[in-house]
């Protein structure tokens, strides 16, 4: 299981990680509003600008406050490192 820094020190699994998206359009809002709704959002921005919103299979959604291009970096080198071990 691979872990992936979603920033300030929070961690979600690459295996469970079905997409990572800008928070900008009205279907992305609507999906967290879903989710606050229902008690599976996971807000992990301290506070900050919401700039990646991460959803999971088991339909948890995630709020990062870090760009999903760099989220993507991360799961990318995370699995890199995985194929050399």
């Amino acid at each position: 299981m691979q872990l992936i820094n979603i920033g300030f020190g929070n961690m979600v699994s690459s295996a469970k990680l079905v997409a990572i998206v800008s928070p900008e359009s009205a279907p992305i809002k609507r999906i967290v509003q879903d989710a606050r709704d229902k008690g599976m959002l996971i807000d992990a921005t301290y506070g900050r600008r919401t700039r990646a919103v991460i959803v999971m299979d088991s339909d948890h959604v995630v709020l990062s406050a870090i760009q999903p291009e760099t989220v993507a970096a991360r799961l990318d080198s995370n699995e890199e490192e995985a194929e050399d071990e």
